[in-house]
């Protein structure tokens, strides 16, 4: 099955099993990963269904033996891993606004599915990190990011400068990871720019790492070592949909506007 290219016809991300117990989403949408509804519909959706099956059926070879590595799993999702630029510049936003459908049949389902993904997820943040993008990181569990030494890199919410109006589902994933009002109120009205040490001090982030993105992957991957072996018992996913449970409530009240061409056009995505 792996390594699997999605879509098909024109891929847009790589899925990789480099280990028994370790999954690997490489996005290459362009430099620059934007999240169009193609890569949403048509790669990130169909990579998670494809890694948790795969996942799934190594558990239930060894749920009921005393293999202590069976069961184990861990996801890392990754900017393109040939530049040092950026995890992902966010959503196609000139394409975004003229689809209704978008939010509710396209992104939002996707983050509850990766909110929610049974096994421990891992955001490799190798540049900039903006909007759709920055939304995509906090949906996993954990996030590990360049420095920033070597080239700049910023983490940033920035509807506000250019008048776009944030749906419900992000603010309810800011308010179900980041506790701190004064830090919604600095990500989500002011638009900051975080510098990956600002990211991290404020919690945004676990981890930075000096070096390039070979060097943030390999963090994320002794991570995904550390926390993979929180998958055996087949809970993680579980114990999460009642901790983000209002999240989801949240995500799911997101409402468009219904006429026969709005609902066509959601079919469409859908079939």
């Amino acid at each position: 099955m792996f390594p699997l290219s999605l879509p098909t016809n024109r891929p847009l991300l790589t899925v990789i099993h480099p280990k028994p117990f370790l999954w690997i989403i490489e996005l290459h949408n362009g430099q620059d990963n934007r999240l169009t509804s193609d890569l949403v519909d048509n790669g990130l959706k169909p990579a998670l269904d494809a890694v948790e099956k795969d996942w799934r059926e190594q558990w239930r070879a060894t749920a009921s033996t005393t293999d202590k590595e069976g069961g184990k799993g861990a996801l890392i999702i990754v900017g393109r891993m040939d530049q040092n630029k950026f995890f992902s510049n966010g959503l196609d936003f000139e394409n975004v606004v003229k689809n209704p459908n978008f939010f509710p049949v396209t992104f939002n389902p996707f983050l509850e599915r990766l909110l929610l993904f049974p096994i421990p997820t891992i955001a490799a943040i190798n540049g900039h990190c903006f909007a759709g993008g920055l939304m995509l990181s906090l949906a996993c569990d954990y996030r590990v990011m360049t420095d920033g030494s070597k080239r700049n890199a910023w983490l940033c919410m920035n509807e506000v400068h250019f008048g776009a109006v944030w749906p419900l589902s992000f603010a309810a994933i800011l308010r179900g990871k980041i506790g701190d009002h004064r830090l919604h109120r600095k990500i989500a009205l002011e638009g900051h720019r975080f510098t990956p040490k600002e990211a991290l001090n404020d919690g945004l982030i676990d981890h930075i790492v000096l070096g390039e993105t070979a060097d943030v992957l390999a963090k994320a991957e002794e991570m995904a070592e550390r926390f993979s072996v929180n998958a055996r018992a087949g809970v993680w996913g579980m114990i999460k949909e009642d901790l983000y449970r209002d999240v989801v409530k949240d995500v799911r009240k997101d409402l468009r506007l219904l006429n026969p061409a709005v609902a066509d056009a959601a079919a469409k995505s859908r079939l």
